[in-house]
């Protein structure tokens, strides 16, 4: 009896890559990436919006703030919609 691996791609995943024709190497990679995005060792890393929070705590919490700090904020209120 064999026992499936937690980051076994499932049989549709593995269908879809054949079909797309990719070479063995490309085939390997898009697995171990595959593989390695479910184990949970690799969290997401956190939005822009989440970190722009974060550093408005610092601020908030610390009263200073660091350059990249400044620079995370302008992008997202950059990309923040016109009211």
């Amino acid at each position: 009896m064999t026992q499936k691996h937690p980051i076994t791609p499932p049989p549709e995943l593995v269908q879809q890559w054949a079909s797309e024709s990719l070479a063995t190497q490309n085939l390997c990679n898009r697995a171990a990436q595959w593989g390695a995005d479910q184990a949970a060792r690799r969290p997401n890393p956190p939005s822009l919006k989440e970190q722009s929070l974060k550093h408005l705590d610092v601020m908030e919490r610390d009263g200073y703030y660091l350059p990249e700090i400044l620079e995370d904020l302008r992008r997202a209120v950059e990309m923040a919609p016109d009211e």
